[in-house]
């Protein structure tokens, strides 16, 4: 956080100390939350629809075009490790409550101008399992919930490969066609940290705004979230992407998303 020192003139013609402090993080996630809330939130319902029938065809001709690669990974975890192929776990979703999404939006722009706590006016998006291929050792979070650290000793040897290609992402076309998720959006988090980090920044349920995502903003441009300050940082590209959904971002999104899996960037 920066300070900001300037010397003012006042009406009455006298000159006073002017102070003013910046968060950089802080004030441009409230930039993003007020740009949702005045502009993009009318054409949301609309990008949404659009969106569906972009995510079935996509996820359907992926799955095709994978399936071979589906088998050896499936083979590759029997092999390497105990335990089950596939990974699920509950995630949590878009919130479907229009009239109460619109409330708590508006909720939050007014408690936001009369400095009020507004976490009570948030709702919570629709829980839903998400499909993964195992990459950690089985019951790797037996102590609790633990996030993906760099050189993380839970992970495998062939989820290491995994994850650094996003192969383990696969499974999560199927969460695309059954309707829990899109290709692109916010990353799903599980209900414990969305609690976690909305008490410090109440806009990051503003995600579930729309229906999170295998790939994204936020996902090309910081990889995957090791701690809880990086999902605060994250929340920035998720607002973001929100107040700017058009198919022209979508696209761009999926170049990137190509340049993300190549080079294997922000991987853990």
């Amino acid at each position: 956080m920066s300070v900001f020192h300037r010397t003012v003139l006042d009406q009455t013609g006298d000159y006073f100390a002017y102070e003013r402090r910046f968060e950089p993080l802080a004030d441009d996630i409230a930039s993003q939350a007020d740009v949702i809330q005045y502009e993009a939130s009318k054409r949301i319902g609309s990008a949404l629809l659009a969106k569906r029938v972009f995510d079935v065809a996509v996820a359907s001709v992926a799955l095709a075009l994978v399936s071979p690669v589906m088998l050896f990974a499936a083979v590759a975890i029997r092999l390497d490790s105990k335990g089950s192929i596939f990974f699920k776990q509950e995630r949590i979703g878009i919130n479907r409550r229009k009239e109460e999404r619109r409330r708590a939006i508006e909720a939050m722009g007014s408690n936001a101008r009369m400095g009020t706590d507004r976490r009570r006016d948030i709702n919570a998006g629709k829980p839903f399992m998400i499909y993964k291929f195992r990459t950690m050792i089985q019951d790797a979070e037996k102590g609790g919930p633990k996030l993906a650290c760099e050189n993380d000793p839970r992970i495998t040897r062939v989820g290491r490969f995994m994850r650094k290609t996003r192969i383990d992402e696969i499974p999560q076309f199927i969460n695309v066609i059954r309707g829990d998720m899109s290709f692109i959006g916010p990353r799903p988090e599980r209900s414990f940290y969305i609690n976690q980090v909305k008490r410090e920044v109440p806009e990051f349920t503003m995600r579930l705004m729309v229906k999170p995502g295998i790939t994204g903003l936020a996902q090309v441009e910081n990889g995957y979230t090791k701690t809880i300050g990086e999902m605060k940082g994250k929340l920035f590209y998720d607002l973001k992407y929100i107040a700017n959904l058009s198919l022209t971002q979508e696209i761009r999104i999926l170049f990137k998303t190509v340049y993300v899996v190549v080079t294997g960037k922000g991987a853990c």
